[in-house]
């Protein structure tokens, strides 16, 4: 209970990602990686907490405004942790302090070119329609295995007046 007049102090909120943890995780990694290159060994597995750390990045990251609504999200996760992992050689802790931040700009423009591959694909699905007609798509009689549905013309109607346009 809080006496009268007192507020309540806000309890800092913990950030999802350790920033610190996570650079000391990075800092041995490479120091077991170089271990191993020396010793004439596979390089080690990247260690699970670093591996969580990217995951926890890139699901925040596909929460904001900008990629909140694609319908290809899990593709947008898979491809920036696997960015991550392609280019974990390249973080240098004597350089910057900051894995979160340098793994963060990786996942964020593995979003931006899933994004871009994304839209390509489509243009080139449109491209096909156009080219083909829909005709070759859907089937006029405006019945789907025997049965009429109203959700066929309202797509075939979408993809007339994308072909008007």
């Amino acid at each position: 209970m809080l006496k009268p007049g007192t507020m309540a102090k806000r309890k800092r909120s913990e950030h999802y990602v350790n920033n610190k943890e996570f650079l000391a995780a990075l800092i041995k990694y490479r120091e077991d990686k170089e271990i191993a290159v020396l010793q004439d060994k596979p390089k080690p597995p990247i260690p699970r907490y670093i591996g969580e750390c990217f995951l926890k990045i890139a699901n925040h990251l596909s929460f904001k405004p900008n990629f909140v609504n694609y319908m290809f999200k899990e593709d947008m996760i898979s491809d920036g942790i696997e960015n991550c992992v392609q280019y974990i050689h390249n973080f240098n802790p004597e350089k910057s302090q900051n894995p979160f931040a340098y793994f963060t700009q990786i996942i964020h423009y593995a979003f931006l070119r899933r994004i871009q591959r994304e839209k390509r694909q489509l243009e080139i699905k449109n491209k096909i329609l156009e080219k083909s007609g829909y005709s070759e798509v859907f089937d006029d009689s405006n019945k789907i295995d025997g049965d009429n549905y109203s959700d066929y013309n309202q797509i075939k109607d979408a993809v007339h007046a994308k072909l008007r346009n």
